[in-house]
């Protein structure tokens, strides 16, 4: 599979960016590089492989989860700077 310039222009397009012909000919280059790349992975003998989403196994070093009572209203506020009845006061930050 190769891309053409017309379609390195089309994305250009949507992207809403400017390209010269010499950034054109610069993207067609690398992706087409990319693409051959892909084509070739195409090839490669994955029978009895199991498919994963990760090169290496992962595990999770997040400690486990573990109901507990939670704070109360008046301990949580007692030293917000600004409170109203039960909430936090916070500067508005969209207009």
């Amino acid at each position: 599979m190769r891309i053409t310039k017309k379609q390195i222009l089309h994305v250009a397009h949507l992207a809403r960016l400017e390209l010269d012909a010499a950034a054109i000919e610069k993207f067609a280059g690398q992706i087409n590089t990319v693409l051959a790349y892909v084509d070739q992975l195409q090839g490669v003998n994955t029978e009895g492989v199991k498919p994963t989403s990760h090169a290496i196994s992962l595990t999770n070093a997040f400690r486990e989860d573990k109901e507990r009572a939670h704070l109360e209203t008046d301990k949580a506020l007692a030293n917000a700077p600004e409170k109203e009845e039960d909430s936090f006061v916070v500067p508005k930050v969209v207009g």
